[in-house]
C-alpha cells in the first residue's frame, strides 16, 4: 500500500524577489498566466472556486475563466446551479489557479457580481453549438434519473435549433469575482516558498507583502 505521508516533490524555481513584481495584481497575474500557456499548462484557465452558503458550509469545484481584466475575473454557469444559489446568499467566493509545472499558484479573493445580460450573450454566441445546446438541457446541480434522459433532452434541443441559432438561455450567466485580495505563491526548495500578498487599500491603490511560506 503506497505511503502517502512518503509522496513528495522538491521545488527547484527561481523564486520571486519583491523587486520584480507588477504594481497590479492583474498585470502580474497576465504575466504568469500568459507563461502557464505558453508552457503546456493543460486548460491554464482552470481555477478552483470556493464558495459558501449562508450558513457557512464551503464548497468547491473546478470552472473555467472566460474573460478577466481590472474589473475583475468572469465565469459562467447556470444561475440555478449550487454555486448560484450560494453566491445568491454570500456573494464573496475566492478562485485558485494550480500551475503545478511551473510550481506556482494564484490565489484570487473578493466580491462577486452577476455580469450584465449583454455581456452573457456576447460571450454565449462564441460558444460551441454543442455546449450552448448543453446549458438549455442540463439542469445543473438538480438531481437526475438518468445520463440517457439528459442525452435525449440535448438531441431534442438540436433538433428544435436546426439552424444553428440558439438564443441565450434567461437562466444562464456570468459572474465576476471583484478582487480584493491576491496571493502569487512560487514553489521553493525545502517548502521555503515564496508568497507575495497584495491587498487593495480603501483609498485605491495595492499593498504588497510578503508571507511566511
Amino acid at each position: 500500500m503506497m505511503n502517502i505521508a512518503e509522496m513528495r516533490a522538491e521545488y527547484t524555481g527561481a523564486g520571486i524577489k519583491r523587486e520584480a513584481l507588477c504594481p497590479h495584481p492583474v498585470d502580474q497575474f497576465r504575466l504568469w498566466f500568459e507563461q502557464a500557456c505558453q508552457s503546456g499548462t493543460l486548460e491554464p484557465n482552470a481555477m478552483s472556486l470556493a464558495t459558501a452558503w449562508g450558513d457557512g458550509r464551503p464548497a468547491v469545484r473546478t470552472v473555467l475563466l472566460k474573460q478577466y481584466d481590472r474589473r475583475g475575473f468572469v465565469f459562467f454557469t447556470n444561475h440555478e446551479s449550487n454555486k448560484a444559489r450560494q453566491l445568491a446568499q454570500n456573494p464573496r467566493a475566492s478562485l485558485m489557479f494550480a500551475w503545478l509545472g511551473l510550481e506556482r499558484q494564484v490565489i484570487v479573493s473578493g466580491a462577486v457580481e452577476k455580469i450584465s445580460t449583454a455581456e452573457a450573450l456576447a460571450y454565449f454566441v462564441t460558444r460551441p453549438l454543442g455546449s450552448q445546446l448543453a446549458a438549455w438541457a442540463s439542469p445543473q446541480s438538480h438531481v437526475i434519473t438518468s445520463r440517457k434522459l439528459l442525452e435525449m433532452k440535448w438531441q431534442e434541443l438540436k433538433r428544435k435549433f436546426a439552424d444553428g441559432k440558439v438564443p441565450l438561455p434567461s437562466f444562464w450567466g456570468g459572474y465576476r469575482v471583484k478582487p480584493a485580495e491576491f496571493e502569487f505563491w512560487q514553489g521553493r526548495a525545502n517548502r521555503l516558498h515564496d508568497r507575495f500578498q497584495y491587498a487593495l487599500q480603501e483609498e485605491g491603490g495595492w499593498r504588497i507583502e510578503r508571507l511566511a511560506p
